[in-house]
């Protein structure tokens, strides 16, 4: 899709993956909805970037994990855009509100991770398809080992959420794909200025440095930027024969595997 002219929503867009889609998606002069729930002055910042890069856009507040706030943010959008072209789900809560083993987790912060994700990008879906024509890109931001590993344990609630989320997006993707709106998922490496960051300090650095030592092959750890870049491809007109996807965005870190230590698998 020609991106002049073109509006999108960017959940979680304040700081982090968020900020580096809507900033890429801004350098091909798409106009951005900034969405945030608590930090309306990263938000501000965000717009800020954007109009930095000669395009604009606006700074909207919702909790995703409420239904009525996520219908009252897509009629902002058509208040003040009047169409959609590019919807991303990316918005995560905050680590507390989730975050507990699988023999611990409470109910709520089960409801917490799956309203955040499952139920908000399923009432995303369905608000920004009524504002989108042919052409239309909808994308969600999860993490794959979600659906595939249980080592992360207090990752439970996350990782069940994101599994359900890239069943949607499957569903979703055969459901609008005659109207010419494709639904991809984006799996990032281990990013920085993300989740990384609000664990403790020698956790971030242990993890810098595995993932430099070799298990992410490209060497280091995934930015936002480079998440911004790959769903700027995706909405791109060439890229409208893709859909239904899970597209790891890591380095090459998906690849490695861990039954030999990284030295032998270097050879």
């Amino acid at each position: 899709m020609s991106s002049e002219g073109k509006y999108a929503l960017i959940t979680g867009s304040s700081r982090g993956i968020g900020r580096g889609i809507a900033v890429k998606l801004a350098e091909q002069g798409v106009k951005v909805a900034v969405h945030y729930y608590q930090n309306d002055g990263a938000a501000k910042d965000t717009l800020a970037r954007i109009r930095q890069h000669g395009s604009d856009g606006f700074v909207v507040q919702a909790d995703v994990s409420r239904t009525d706030e996520v219908r009252r943010m897509f009629g902002r959008v058509k208040g003040e855009f009047g169409a959609l072209d590019v919807f991303v789900s990316n918005a995560r809560p905050e680590l507390p509100t989730f975050y507990q083993a699988p023999m611990d987790i409470t109910l709520d912060k089960w409801d917490m991770a799956l309203d955040s994700q499952a139920k908000a990008f399923l009432v995303g879906v369905h608000e920004s398809a009524r504002l989108m024509s042919g052409g239309g890109r909808i994308l969600a931001i999860t993490y794959a080992p979600s659906a595939r590993t249980g080592s992360w344990q207090p990752w439970v609630a996350m990782g069940s959420a994101k599994a359900a989320m890239e069943a949607l997006v499957r569903y979703f993707a055969v459901a609008l794909v005659k109207r010419g709106i494709t639904v991809n998922a984006l799996s990032p490496g281990l990013t920085e200025d993300s989740v990384l960051n609000s664990l403790p300090q020698p956790v971030q650095d242990m993890s810098r440095t595995w993932h430099e030592a070799g298990w992410t092959p490209a060497g280091r750890l995934t930015t936002p930027a480079d998440i911004g870049n790959a769903v700027r491809l995706l909405c791109s007109e060439e890229a409208g024969w893709i859909t239904g996807q899970v597209i790891a965005v890591d380095g090459g870190a998906s690849l490695m595997d861990t039954v030999f230590p990284l030295e032998i698998q270097r050879g």
